[in-house]
Protein backbone atom coordinates (compact mmCIF):
# COMPACT_ATOMS: atom_id res chain seq x y z
CA UNK A 1 0.00 0.00 0.00
CA UNK A 2 1.34 3.42 -0.99
CA UNK A 3 2.40 5.84 1.74
CA UNK A 4 1.28 8.73 -0.47
CA UNK A 5 2.61 10.63 -3.47
CA UNK A 6 5.86 12.57 -3.47
CA UNK A 7 6.56 15.22 -6.10
CA UNK A 8 10.29 15.65 -6.69
CA UNK A 9 11.73 18.45 -8.81
CA UNK A 10 15.14 18.18 -10.45
CA UNK A 11 14.75 14.40 -10.33
CA UNK A 12 16.83 13.48 -13.38
CA UNK A 13 20.20 13.30 -11.60
CA UNK A 14 22.15 13.96 -8.41
CA UNK A 15 20.28 14.46 -5.16
CA UNK A 16 16.92 14.52 -6.96
CA UNK A 17 17.51 11.11 -8.49
CA UNK A 18 18.66 9.80 -5.10
CA UNK A 19 15.45 11.14 -3.55
CA UNK A 20 13.35 9.40 -6.22
CA UNK A 21 15.02 6.05 -5.55
CA UNK A 22 14.71 6.48 -1.79
CA UNK A 23 11.06 7.53 -1.78
CA UNK A 24 10.21 4.63 -4.10
CA UNK A 25 12.04 2.19 -1.82
CA UNK A 26 10.12 3.63 1.14
CA UNK A 27 6.77 2.90 -0.50
CA UNK A 28 5.78 6.25 -2.00
CA UNK A 29 4.30 6.86 -5.43
CA UNK A 30 6.14 9.52 -7.43
CA UNK A 31 5.68 12.54 -9.63
CA UNK A 32 9.02 13.33 -11.24
CA UNK A 33 9.98 16.47 -13.08
CA UNK A 34 13.12 17.91 -14.68
CA UNK A 35 14.03 19.27 -18.07
CA UNK A 36 15.53 16.01 -19.39
CA UNK A 37 12.59 13.73 -20.17
CA UNK A 38 14.83 10.92 -21.42
CA UNK A 39 16.66 10.79 -18.09
CA UNK A 40 13.37 10.79 -16.19
CA UNK A 41 12.02 7.92 -18.28
CA UNK A 42 15.21 5.92 -17.73
CA UNK A 43 14.94 6.50 -13.99
CA UNK A 44 11.25 5.55 -13.93
CA UNK A 45 12.01 2.31 -15.76
CA UNK A 46 14.64 1.45 -13.16
CA UNK A 47 12.39 1.95 -10.13
CA UNK A 48 10.25 -0.79 -8.49
CA UNK A 49 7.23 -1.81 -10.55
CA UNK A 50 5.09 -1.49 -7.43
CA UNK A 51 5.64 2.27 -7.49
CA UNK A 52 3.17 4.39 -9.46
CA UNK A 53 5.22 6.95 -11.36
CA UNK A 54 4.09 10.01 -13.29
CA UNK A 55 6.75 11.74 -15.39
CA UNK A 56 6.04 15.39 -16.15
CA UNK A 57 9.07 17.01 -17.79
CA UNK A 58 9.28 20.78 -17.59
CA UNK A 59 11.56 23.78 -17.32
CA UNK A 60 11.05 25.47 -13.96
CA UNK A 61 13.63 28.15 -14.69
CA UNK A 62 11.04 30.27 -16.53
CA UNK A 63 7.73 31.63 -15.28
CA UNK A 64 5.98 30.13 -18.31
CA UNK A 65 7.51 26.75 -17.49
CA UNK A 66 6.33 26.96 -13.88
CA UNK A 67 2.79 27.81 -14.98
CA UNK A 68 2.77 25.01 -17.53
CA UNK A 69 4.01 22.47 -14.98
CA UNK A 70 1.41 23.45 -12.38
CA UNK A 71 -1.30 23.11 -15.01
CA UNK A 72 0.03 19.66 -15.95
CA UNK A 73 -0.14 18.49 -12.33
CA UNK A 74 -3.65 19.90 -11.94
CA UNK A 75 -4.69 18.17 -15.16
CA UNK A 76 -3.59 14.83 -13.73
CA UNK A 77 -5.77 15.35 -10.63
CA UNK A 78 -2.82 14.35 -8.46
CA UNK A 79 -2.90 14.62 -4.68
CA UNK A 80 0.58 15.60 -3.51
CA UNK A 81 1.39 14.44 0.02
CA UNK A 82 5.10 15.31 -0.06
CA UNK A 83 6.67 18.14 -2.04
CA UNK A 84 10.44 17.96 -2.53
CA UNK A 85 11.75 21.22 -3.98
CA UNK A 86 15.16 19.96 -5.07
CA UNK A 87 15.70 21.68 -8.44
CA UNK A 88 18.33 24.40 -8.40
CA UNK A 89 21.16 25.84 -10.42
CA UNK A 90 24.44 27.70 -9.98
CA UNK A 91 26.24 29.72 -12.64
CA UNK A 92 30.02 29.68 -12.13
CA UNK A 93 30.99 33.04 -13.54
CA UNK A 94 31.83 36.44 -12.12
CA UNK A 95 28.59 38.31 -11.47
CA UNK A 96 29.51 41.21 -13.78
CA UNK A 97 29.90 38.76 -16.67
CA UNK A 98 26.53 37.08 -16.27
CA UNK A 99 23.82 37.69 -18.84
CA UNK A 100 20.38 38.91 -17.82
CA UNK A 101 18.98 35.54 -18.87
CA UNK A 102 21.41 33.66 -16.61
CA UNK A 103 20.48 35.85 -13.66
CA UNK A 104 16.74 35.50 -14.28
CA UNK A 105 16.88 31.72 -14.74
CA UNK A 106 18.88 31.21 -11.56
CA UNK A 107 16.55 33.32 -9.44
CA UNK A 108 13.43 31.88 -11.07
CA UNK A 109 14.48 28.26 -10.53
CA UNK A 110 15.98 28.64 -7.07
CA UNK A 111 13.36 30.99 -5.62
CA UNK A 112 10.25 31.53 -7.74
CA UNK A 113 9.61 27.90 -8.70
CA UNK A 114 10.02 26.70 -5.12
CA UNK A 115 7.71 29.42 -3.80
CA UNK A 116 5.06 28.91 -6.47
CA UNK A 117 4.95 25.13 -6.05
CA UNK A 118 4.44 25.47 -2.31
CA UNK A 119 1.69 28.02 -2.98
CA UNK A 120 0.13 25.57 -5.46
CA UNK A 121 -0.03 22.54 -3.17
CA UNK A 122 -0.28 24.04 0.32
CA UNK A 123 -4.06 24.74 0.26
CA UNK A 124 -4.88 21.08 -0.35
CA UNK A 125 -2.45 20.02 2.37
CA UNK A 126 -4.10 22.44 4.79
CA UNK A 127 -7.53 21.09 3.87
CA UNK A 128 -6.32 17.53 4.59
CA UNK A 129 -4.42 18.72 7.68
CA UNK A 130 -1.41 16.72 6.55
CA UNK A 131 1.59 17.13 4.30
CA UNK A 132 5.33 17.45 4.20
CA UNK A 133 7.50 19.95 2.33
CA UNK A 134 11.25 19.55 1.85
CA UNK A 135 13.18 22.49 0.42
CA UNK A 136 16.79 21.92 -0.61
CA UNK A 137 18.83 24.90 0.52
CA UNK A 138 22.59 24.72 1.17
CA UNK A 139 25.22 25.42 3.81
CA UNK A 140 25.85 28.46 1.59
CA UNK A 141 22.53 29.81 2.92
CA UNK A 142 24.04 30.71 6.28
CA UNK A 143 26.70 33.17 5.12
CA UNK A 144 27.63 35.25 2.07
CA UNK A 145 29.85 33.17 -0.21
CA UNK A 146 32.14 35.15 -2.55
CA UNK A 147 32.26 33.46 -5.94
CA UNK A 148 28.77 32.01 -5.42
CA UNK A 149 27.00 35.35 -5.08
CA UNK A 150 23.52 34.69 -6.49
CA UNK A 151 23.45 31.01 -5.55
CA UNK A 152 24.21 31.67 -1.89
CA UNK A 153 21.72 34.54 -1.77
CA UNK A 154 18.93 32.43 -3.28
CA UNK A 155 19.63 29.62 -0.84
CA UNK A 156 19.50 32.11 2.04
CA UNK A 157 15.97 32.90 0.85
CA UNK A 158 15.09 29.20 0.81
CA UNK A 159 16.34 28.74 4.37
CA UNK A 160 14.61 31.84 5.75
CA UNK A 161 11.35 31.12 3.93
CA UNK A 162 11.36 27.50 5.09
CA UNK A 163 11.89 28.44 8.72
CA UNK A 164 9.17 31.09 8.66
CA UNK A 165 6.73 28.78 6.90
CA UNK A 166 7.46 25.95 9.34
CA UNK A 167 6.54 28.24 12.22
CA UNK A 168 3.44 29.56 10.45
CA UNK A 169 2.24 26.00 9.88
CA UNK A 170 2.91 24.78 13.39
CA UNK A 171 0.04 22.56 14.66
CA UNK A 172 -1.56 22.30 11.20
CA UNK A 173 -0.29 18.79 10.45
CA UNK A 174 2.07 20.17 7.79
CA UNK A 175 5.83 20.20 8.28
CA UNK A 176 8.51 22.14 6.40
CA UNK A 177 12.14 21.02 6.33
CA UNK A 178 15.12 22.90 4.91
CA UNK A 179 17.87 20.52 3.81
CA UNK A 180 21.25 22.28 3.80
CA UNK A 181 23.90 20.05 2.23
CA UNK A 182 27.49 21.06 1.70
CA UNK A 183 29.58 20.18 -1.33
CA UNK A 184 27.94 17.14 -2.96
CA UNK A 185 29.15 14.99 -5.84
CA UNK A 186 26.59 16.07 -8.47
CA UNK A 187 26.59 17.50 -12.00
CA UNK A 188 26.32 21.00 -10.51
CA UNK A 189 29.71 20.85 -8.82
CA UNK A 190 32.74 22.09 -10.74
CA UNK A 191 35.36 19.31 -10.87
CA UNK A 192 38.12 21.85 -10.16
CA UNK A 193 36.35 22.92 -6.97
CA UNK A 194 35.73 19.33 -5.90
CA UNK A 195 39.36 18.47 -6.62
CA UNK A 196 40.55 21.24 -4.32
CA UNK A 197 38.49 19.94 -1.39
CA UNK A 198 39.38 17.08 0.99
CA UNK A 199 37.29 13.99 0.30
CA UNK A 200 35.66 14.02 3.74
CA UNK A 201 34.05 17.37 2.83
CA UNK A 202 32.33 15.94 -0.25
CA UNK A 203 29.04 14.11 0.30
CA UNK A 204 27.37 11.58 -1.96
CA UNK A 205 23.83 12.21 -3.25
CA UNK A 206 22.38 9.12 -1.59
CA UNK A 207 23.80 10.17 1.79
CA UNK A 208 22.29 13.64 1.47
CA UNK A 209 18.94 12.23 0.35
CA UNK A 210 18.81 9.82 3.29
CA UNK A 211 19.56 12.63 5.76
CA UNK A 212 16.87 14.79 4.18
CA UNK A 213 14.31 11.99 4.12
CA UNK A 214 14.86 11.11 7.77
CA UNK A 215 14.65 14.77 8.80
CA UNK A 216 11.44 15.17 6.79
CA UNK A 217 9.85 12.12 8.39
CA UNK A 218 10.87 13.40 11.82
CA UNK A 219 9.45 16.85 10.99
CA UNK A 220 12.75 18.59 11.63
CA UNK A 221 12.95 22.19 10.42
CA UNK A 222 16.66 22.32 9.50
CA UNK A 223 18.87 19.43 8.43
CA UNK A 224 22.62 19.82 7.83
CA UNK A 225 24.06 16.52 6.58
CA UNK A 226 27.59 15.56 7.57
CA UNK A 227 29.60 16.17 10.73
CA UNK A 228 32.17 18.28 8.87
CA UNK A 229 29.49 20.65 7.60
CA UNK A 230 27.90 20.98 11.03
CA UNK A 231 31.25 21.70 12.67
CA UNK A 232 32.21 24.26 10.03
CA UNK A 233 28.90 26.09 10.42
CA UNK A 234 29.08 25.99 14.21
CA UNK A 235 32.53 27.61 14.04
CA UNK A 236 31.46 30.23 11.51
CA UNK A 237 28.39 31.23 13.51
CA UNK A 238 30.65 32.32 16.38
CA UNK A 239 32.94 34.45 14.20
CA UNK A 240 32.43 38.06 13.04
CA UNK A 241 30.85 38.26 9.61
CA UNK A 242 33.80 40.22 8.20
CA UNK A 243 36.11 37.31 9.03
CA UNK A 244 33.88 34.65 7.49
CA UNK A 245 33.35 36.85 4.43
CA UNK A 246 37.07 37.49 4.09
CA UNK A 247 38.00 33.83 4.40
CA UNK A 248 35.41 33.00 1.76
CA UNK A 249 36.91 35.58 -0.58
CA UNK A 250 40.41 34.18 -0.01
CA UNK A 251 39.23 30.63 -0.68
CA UNK A 252 37.54 31.78 -3.88
CA UNK A 253 40.80 33.40 -5.10
CA UNK A 254 42.80 30.24 -4.32
CA UNK A 255 40.33 27.87 -5.97
CA UNK A 256 41.52 26.66 -9.40
CA UNK A 257 39.59 28.43 -12.15
CA UNK A 258 38.36 26.95 -15.40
Amino acid sequence: MSRGTALITGASSGIGEAFARLFAAEGFDLVLTARREEKLQELAADLPTTTKIVVLPGDLSTTAGITSFCESVSGQSLEIDVLVNNAGMMVEQEFANLTTEQIERTITLNITALTQLIHQFLPAMKARKSGRILNVASVAAFHPVPGMDIYAATKAYVLSFSEALAENLRDTGISVTALCPGLTDTDMVDTSVAGAMPTFMISQPDEVARSGFDALMNREVICIPGNANRLALAWAQHQPRWLVRGLGGLANKLTPQK
